[in-house]
């Protein structure tokens, strides 16, 4: 099996992640808690800790060559916060032609998920913030605004570095050890395992909440048709940073697909729902079309 890095890799992460679930499963889940956030977070490092440990021990190889980290400026970069606000705003877009979803200005349907999940003291103070947010940039639908900013300035920088513990494992180790399966085989690969590690703060209520198990599957074809596009900016950069910056960007967009929206749910709106997925598909096609007919430099075979 040692011989089968791709396959070892999984193993170890999957028995490594189980065995930290049996401590994450005891704390209750709540997205706004600060002991669920840290635990969350930790577990998002497992992936580099593997790769590491298999890297050094195992392979005896160089971690920052296996893990793709290196640094060379290029525009492709740009990609790597480019696509997760596309998925974002195409999102809502998407989920606003889907049945018994509105567009709502006064953010209402977002607000009352908010009192369900938040301490009393932590929403009036959300409440607070949102007026002084309307009043400041003269507009209801501020947030589109300023979740962009956000996402910019918070997904590049401290949320990349949480997204790099993952991404180390999956666009770095694991795509490494893939390469010769080609493009599309590759990303396929990655994409199944990657869904499946998400299973024990899935069935916590991670982005489907009550839908527990069917939101396993959910996710992992969500995370299936997200990984060509992790796929194509690390080809096109060369560099593992571009997926971590990819990933930091892409967990702080979810707002901005779901703020103006009312009805729906889980499964339905954001981009992990079905509006997300559909909007998955068409980046996916444009960018086939791009690198099939325009692009000089194919990293699609």
């Amino acid at each position: 099996m040692i011989k089968n890095k791709p396959l070892t890799f999984i193993i170890t992460v999957y028995i490594v992640s189980a065995l930290y679930s049996l401590i994450y499963l005891k704390i209750p889940y709540s997205t706004f808690s600060i002991k669920s956030i840290m635990v969350t977070s930790f577990y998002m490092f497992i992936p580099l800790i593997c790769s590491i440990f298999l890297s050094k021990f195992v392979y005896k190889e160089n971690i920052l060559v296996n893990i793709n980290f290196n640094f060379k400026w290029s525009n492709w970069y740009l990609l790597a916060i480019l696509i997760p606000v596309a998925l974002a705003y195409l999102s809502f877009l998407i989920a606003l032609i889907l049945p018994d979803v509105k567009l709502d200005p006064e953010m209402s349907g977002i607000m009352n998920k908010f009192a369900k999940i938040m301490e009393p003291q932590q929403f009036e103070k959300a409440k607070q913030q949102s007026e002084q947010m309307k009043q400041m940039f003269k507009t209801d639908y501020y947030y589109l605004i300023i979740g962009f900013i956000n996402a910019v300035i918070y997904g590049a920088t401290i949320n990349a570095v949480f997204g790099f513990g993952e991404e180390a494992g999956w666009r770095g180790f694991l795509l490494n050890s893939l390469k010769d399966k080609g493009f599309y085989k590759a990303s396929l690969i990655i994409g199944i395992v990657w869904g499946i590690w998400h299973l024990p703060v899935v069935i916590q209520g991670h982005n489907y909440g009550k839908y527990r198990i069917i939101g396993v599957v959910m996710m992992t074809l969500w995370t299936v048709l997200l990984s060509p596009l992790f796929t194509y900016v690390v080809y096109k950069t060369g560099s593992i940073i571009s997926a971590s910056v990819f990933h930091g960007v892409l967990n702080a967009t979810p707002g901005i697909a779901l703020a103006y929206l009312k009805g729906g749910n889980e499964l339905t709106v954001g981009i992990t729902g079905l509006a997300g997925m559909i909007s998955l598909l068409i980046l996916n096609i444009i960018v086939f079309i791009y690198d099939k007919y325009f692009d000089s430099q194919k990293v699609i075979n």
